[in-house]
Protein backbone atom coordinates (compact mmCIF):
# COMPACT_ATOMS: atom_id res chain seq x y z
CA UNK A 1 0.00 0.00 0.00
CA UNK A 2 1.63 3.34 -0.77
CA UNK A 3 1.65 6.18 1.67
CA UNK A 4 3.27 9.08 1.34
CA UNK A 5 4.74 10.36 4.75
CA UNK A 6 5.09 14.67 5.47
CA UNK A 7 7.52 15.74 8.00
CA UNK A 8 8.80 19.86 8.67
CA UNK A 9 6.12 22.24 8.85
CA UNK A 10 5.76 24.18 12.37
CA UNK A 11 6.28 27.38 13.38
CA UNK A 12 7.88 30.49 12.24
CA UNK A 13 8.35 34.26 12.67
CA UNK A 14 7.90 36.64 9.11
CA UNK A 15 10.96 36.38 7.46
CA UNK A 16 11.90 32.68 8.60
CA UNK A 17 12.84 29.97 6.97
CA UNK A 18 11.13 26.54 6.93
CA UNK A 19 11.34 23.01 5.04
CA UNK A 20 8.77 20.32 4.45
CA UNK A 21 9.54 16.96 3.06
CA UNK A 22 7.29 14.14 2.03
CA UNK A 23 8.35 10.28 1.22
CA UNK A 24 6.59 8.03 -0.33
CA UNK A 25 6.34 4.28 0.65
CA UNK A 26 5.21 0.82 -0.91
CA UNK A 27 5.76 -0.92 -3.62
CA UNK A 28 5.21 0.86 -7.29
CA UNK A 29 5.83 0.55 -11.03
CA UNK A 30 7.16 4.70 -10.86
CA UNK A 31 6.58 7.70 -8.83
CA UNK A 32 5.72 10.40 -11.04
CA UNK A 33 5.14 14.06 -10.29
CA UNK A 34 4.94 15.16 -7.07
CA UNK A 35 3.31 18.47 -5.34
CA UNK A 36 2.61 20.74 -2.68
CA UNK A 37 -0.91 21.90 -2.25
CA UNK A 38 -2.70 24.05 0.77
CA UNK A 39 -5.63 24.75 2.47
CA UNK A 40 -6.15 27.87 3.79
CA UNK A 41 -9.29 28.09 5.96
CA UNK A 42 -12.56 28.12 4.42
CA UNK A 43 -10.92 27.94 0.69
CA UNK A 44 -10.05 25.51 -1.54
CA UNK A 45 -6.59 23.64 -1.67
CA UNK A 46 -4.39 24.96 -3.97
CA UNK A 47 -0.94 24.03 -5.87
CA UNK A 48 1.38 25.63 -4.39
CA UNK A 49 4.95 24.04 -6.13
CA UNK A 50 5.21 20.72 -8.53
CA UNK A 51 8.20 18.71 -9.61
CA UNK A 52 8.35 16.27 -12.60
CA UNK A 53 9.87 13.02 -12.45
CA UNK A 54 12.46 14.55 -14.27
CA UNK A 55 12.87 17.57 -12.02
CA UNK A 56 10.97 20.04 -14.26
CA UNK A 57 9.28 22.80 -11.53
CA UNK A 58 6.24 25.45 -11.78
CA UNK A 59 5.32 27.63 -8.95
CA UNK A 60 1.97 29.43 -7.51
CA UNK A 61 2.69 32.85 -8.29
CA UNK A 62 1.99 33.81 -4.67
CA UNK A 63 5.63 31.73 -3.78
CA UNK A 64 7.49 32.29 -6.86
CA UNK A 65 11.04 33.45 -5.70
CA UNK A 66 10.70 32.33 -2.06
CA UNK A 67 9.60 28.70 -2.23
CA UNK A 68 12.00 25.90 -3.89
CA UNK A 69 10.80 22.61 -4.64
CA UNK A 70 12.85 19.96 -4.90
CA UNK A 71 13.28 15.67 -5.31
CA UNK A 72 15.38 12.89 -4.87
CA UNK A 73 14.10 10.08 -6.83
CA UNK A 74 16.33 7.89 -5.25
CA UNK A 75 14.65 8.26 -2.06
CA UNK A 76 10.97 8.76 -3.47
CA UNK A 77 11.21 12.07 -1.88
CA UNK A 78 10.31 15.80 -2.80
CA UNK A 79 11.01 18.87 -0.54
CA UNK A 80 9.81 22.49 -0.05
CA UNK A 81 11.84 25.23 1.28
CA UNK A 82 10.13 27.70 2.11
CA UNK A 83 11.68 31.25 2.75
CA UNK A 84 11.19 34.75 3.22
CA UNK A 85 7.99 33.64 5.15
CA UNK A 86 4.65 35.67 5.40
CA UNK A 87 1.95 35.27 7.81
CA UNK A 88 -0.49 34.52 4.92
CA UNK A 89 1.62 31.30 4.08
CA UNK A 90 0.08 30.36 7.11
CA UNK A 91 -1.58 26.87 6.41
CA UNK A 92 -2.48 23.05 6.47
CA UNK A 93 0.18 22.02 3.70
CA UNK A 94 -0.38 18.27 1.78
CA UNK A 95 1.99 16.37 -0.45
CA UNK A 96 0.70 14.84 -3.59
CA UNK A 97 2.17 11.90 -5.41
CA UNK A 98 1.05 10.72 -8.52
CA UNK A 99 2.42 7.55 -8.57
CA UNK A 100 1.81 4.05 -11.45
CA UNK A 101 0.88 1.05 -9.51
CA UNK A 102 2.07 -2.64 -11.09
CA UNK A 103 -1.04 -2.71 -13.53
CA UNK A 104 0.00 0.71 -14.95
CA UNK A 105 -2.81 2.80 -13.73
CA UNK A 106 -1.81 6.49 -12.56
CA UNK A 107 -3.57 7.37 -9.20
CA UNK A 108 -3.36 10.37 -7.08
CA UNK A 109 -1.98 9.90 -3.47
CA UNK A 110 -1.80 12.46 -1.09
CA UNK A 111 0.01 12.87 2.46
CA UNK A 112 -2.69 13.71 5.74
CA UNK A 113 -1.22 16.97 5.69
CA UNK A 114 1.45 19.29 7.77
CA UNK A 115 -0.01 22.85 9.58
CA UNK A 116 2.75 26.11 8.89
CA UNK A 117 2.01 28.68 11.18
CA UNK A 118 3.66 32.15 10.79
CA UNK A 119 3.53 35.01 12.93
CA UNK A 120 3.93 38.49 12.14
Amino acid sequence: QVQLVESGGGLAQAGGSLSLSCAASGSFFRLNSMAWYRQPPGNERELVARVTRGGDTSYADSVKGRFTISRDNAKNTAYLEMNSLKPEDTCVYYCKAVITDWNMRMSDYWGPGTQVSISS
